[in-house]
């Protein structure tokens, strides 16, 4: 199966061994919930899809790669304990508790999350003194004498050996123990993830184009060459930052990461080529409506591999915006919350002190909007940065997440800079009012990414009508779920006009195959 099947496969698993009795115990009883396996080639995204799911289902995450532990990091050291037996003192071999699961339980110390996934790497990888312990962990989650707590779920990975030269294979008593999933390298998978993670538009073109070029291990008399779907994540990341500080991103950097020497020299001579496609169209004017008809002609009559980039820096551009707007709505959401909690706790804090007013005071008088509030803000912000670094420690930290922290954490901070500006604390008002302000500023940046939409729709139907860019466009929103989760929220005719007529859904699950069928001989035609 593919990344994203796993995926949903896990995530169910994980669902079912959560689910509990009517008495709090959980219905598939520890010692039967099988721990998962996830066997396939390096750099697919086996330890990727853990730390979403563990952010999916906001339970605790722990990771360990299993190729750096010996015997006495995973099971613990051994020390001397006496005992009495019978009257007899004796001394009994024990052992400290392992890292492993020690680790275990300073997640749940940090974060007060009781349930989550401990995730162990390369797991047919250990050393020959620890692979029996390793046997005996995988069948009943005990490392030494300690066990993995209740409510934590095992999942482990590890590479086949053609990929591990240290890999090595469990007996049949193992596997009857264990939830196997053996994972294949699949473009479409990884296609629909680097759409919605923003992976660079360039090297997902590329990969619409060279579709074969997306997962390669070779052996050769040069030794083994190779590309991997973490070389392109971590490439594209690289490539992002090298733009923004003007860098050249060039041969040299992509032969870091894609370590095929062809396919390296082939990505860096169609970047050069990218790069002139995002300078002659200028995307920005497209999506601001603002694109002349020389531009509209030109993409009309460009070739294939013209059109797949215009298309990709179109909803490359498209998708970022969508994104950051649909992640400031959800702060914006959040805010309410922390703020509603503010108000009712000075309400809360009133109330007792009402309790002991004069009989000539009146406590339903309270005014909240006037009340003091700093205290509590500063208690607010406090726990908000101990919960923002405790989540990015632990892996459980997701861009919706991170933006509606940091987003709480500038208000709270500019309701706070009010209160040294007029050094007599800082009313509920001055907060609500400060909010107030970032709704307006929220609203014009909804309207603006409404606006790009719409442009970005009417452009695709000038230059192509109803053709396969049209299918990819619709394709790429339908898939991000940061665009899909705009259009839900704030409408797009367009969309839903050109979703209809289409066909999206019984076209769109082959559309790689359709744009490969474009032949780059009735392009030459067409021109």
């Amino acid at each position: 199966m593919n990344i994203r099947q796993a995926k949903e496969q896990i995530k169910n698993a994980m669902l079912a061994y959560f689910l509990k009795d009517e008495f709090g115990n959980y219905r598939l009883p520890t010692e039967r919930q099988r721990p998962v396996f996830l066997l396939g080639a390096p750099g697919i995204g086996k330890t990727a899809i853990m730390e979403q799911i563990a952010q999916d289902l906001d339970v605790g995450f722990v990771s360990y790669s299993m190729t750096h532990h010996t015997r006495q990091s995973a099971l613990g050291l051994p020390f001397i304990e006496k005992k009495l037996y019978d009257g007899v003192e004796y001394d009994v071999s024990e052992y400290t508790m392992s890292e492993i699961i020690a680790a275990v339980y300073d997640s749940m110390e940090a974060t007060g999350r009781r349930e989550g996934i401990l995730f162990l790497d390369e797991i047919n990888c250990v050393s020959e003194t620890l692979n029996p312990a390793m046997l005996q962990f995988l069948q009943y989650k005990v490392f030494g004498r300690h066990r993995v707590p209740d409510g934590w779920i095992v999942v482990t990975a590890g590479n086949p050996p053609e990929y591990n030269r240290t890999a090595h294979d469990f007996d049949i008593a193992t596997w009857d123990r264990l939830k196997r999933i053996d994972v294949e390298p699949d473009y479409n998978a990884w296609r629909d993830f680097a759409v919605e993670s923003g992976v660079h538009p360039a090297v997902i073109t590329y990969l619409d184009i060279e579709r074969d070029h997306f997962y390669r291990v070779e052996t050769t008399v040069d030794g083994t060459s190779f590309v991997t779907a973490r070389g392109w994540d971590d490439l594209s990341a690289m490539m992002k930052l090298y733009e923004e500080q003007d860098i050249p991103v060039d041969e040299l950097l992509v032969d870091q990461y894609v370590q095929n020497g062809e396919i390296a020299k082939r990505f860096s001579v169609y970047y050069d080529l990218f790069t002139k496609y995002r300078a002659d169209y200028q995307i920005d004017r497209i999506l601001a409506g603002e694109a002349d008809d020389v531009v509209v002609e030109r993409a009309r009559n460009a070739g294939f591999d013209e059109r797949v980039s215009l298309m990709g820096l179109i909803t490359d551009a498209l998708g970022t915006l969508l994104k950051e707007v649909v992640l400031e709505d959800r702060a914006a959401a959040f805010m309410h919350g922390v703020l509603a909690e503010i108000r009712d706790e000075a309400q809360a804090k009133h109330a007792v002190r009402g309790s002991d007013l004069q009989p000539s005071s009146d406590p339903s008088s309270f005014d909240v909007d006037s009340c003091d509030v700093l205290g509590l803000i500063r208690a607010k912000a406090a726990d908000l940065q101990r919960r923002l670094e405790v989540e990015r420690a632990g892996g459980l930290l997701s861009d919706e997440r991170y933006v509606a922290y940091e987003r709480t954490l500038a208000l709270l901070d500019q309701a706070m800079r009010a209160e040294i500006t007029g050094g007599s604390g800082v009313s509920f008002a001055t907060v609500k009012d400060l909010f107030g302000q970032m709704l307006d500023s929220l609203d014009k940046r909804i309207a603006k990414a409404s606006a790009a939409l719409d442009n970005a729709f009417q452009f695709v139907e000038e230059a192509f009508g109803d053709g396969q860019e049209m299918l990819l466009l619709v394709t790429d929103l339908s898939v991000n779920r940061y665009g899909m989760a705009f259009i839900n929220d704030h409408g797009c005719e367009r969309y839903f006009t050109h979703n209809q007529n289409l066909l999206f859904y019984e076209r769109g699950a082959d559309l790689a195959d359709r744009i490969n069928q474009v032949s780059v001989e009735a392009d030459e035609t067409d021109r």
